[in-house]
């Protein structure tokens, strides 16, 4: 098990350090984070505060990035009639240019708490606002406490740095919030939630206090971690109905065949989904807002 952690921790090191190796094009210090875009051998890097936030590459803007950001596109599994969706948090856009292209239809809300983080990703990651691709500079609580909008699909992928890396801000993962979320999703409404972590070891703890959060609040809450990175994406419903992975590959078959998903490895990502939820969840905490100590249940690789 020393072994396992210490080789993440190595692993983490290099997705880190990697940022820093090639040739710094921009760096700031915005109200939120120390910022750098950096472009290795091909690969452009938005880094926050040492930490790496999107990859993309420099030859195709729709290539190079994070695995798990195409794992959002599993939202259509239980929302095929998608006209509206929300993200929250934006990086370097690459979700929300991915989703422009695949869906040119469909309108795009992203917020973002940093003016500066849009400045960048418009000048150095090819994100464009438009018609159909909207940004509000704001906190994504008090985003969503305030509208009035109602989304077929939001989309969480919103993080600050601190002393073990990346974590999501406590109040995007407490109880409250997830209800203020779902107060806010359509009939058929769905959430995708991003978390930085693994199934049974870095960051677990987080990843089921989260998932015990979510289905505090929703009736289904599903699990796709990725395969490439430590991430792990929460699929939340408003549906009662358990999916299994031969549903979902179904369903998927059926929208790439009918064509209202045009992304191809929609069918690769439901592969990842796991039936079962995190080992022993039931003894991790349900995060609320007198209660989220998000910053403990985060550890480093070895103590």
């Amino acid at each position: 098990m020393r072994f396992k952690k210490s080789l993440l921790f190595l692993l983490c090191l290099a997705l880190i350090s990697e940022a820093y190796s090639g040739q710094i094009v921009f760096e700031t210090t915005s109200r939120y984070h120390n910022i750098r875009v950096v472009d290795e051998m091909g690969v452009r890097f938005l880094s926050f505060d040492g930490s790496t936030e999107t990859r993309m590459s420099l030859a195709d803007s729709l290539k190079g990035h994070f695995e798990y950001t195409e794992y959002f596109h599993l939202v259509w599994l239980w929302n095929d009639k998608l006209t509206n969706v929300l993200m929250i948090g934006l990086g370097g856009g690459s979700a929300q240019r991915s989703f422009e292209h695949y869906y040119p239809k469909l309108k795009i809300e992203t917020v973002e708490l940093d003016p500066v983080v849009v400045n960048v990703a418009e000048r150095f990651f090819y994100f464009k606002k438009g018609e159909n691709q909207i940004v509000h500079i704001e906190d994504g609580r008090q985003y969503l406490r305030r509208t009035t909008n109602l989304y077929g699909a939001i989309i969480m992928d919103a993080y600050h740095s601190g002393r073990y890396g990346s974590f999501v801000p406590y109040h995007l993962t407490t109880k409250e919030f997830f209800e203020i979320a779902l107060s806010k999703l359509t009939t058929n409404g769905v959430i995708a939630y991003n978390v930085i972590g693994t199934l049974g070891g870095f960051q677990s703890d987080v990843v089921a206090s989260v998932y015990k959060t979510m289905k505090s609040v929703f009736p289904q809450v599903y699990l796709f971690p990725a395969r490439e990175s430590m991430n792990v994406v929460l699929i939340g419903t408003r549906s009662s109905i358990k999916a299994t992975r031969e549903s979902l590959r179904i369903k998927a078959t059926n929208l790439l065949k009918n064509k209202t998903v045009s992304f191809p490895l929609l069918l690769q990502r439901v592969d990842a989904f796991v039936p079962v939820p995190p080992a022993g969840w039931e003894q991790y905490p349900i995060l609320t807002d007198d209660y989220a100590p998000v910053d403990g249940l985060l550890r480093p690789f070895e103590r």
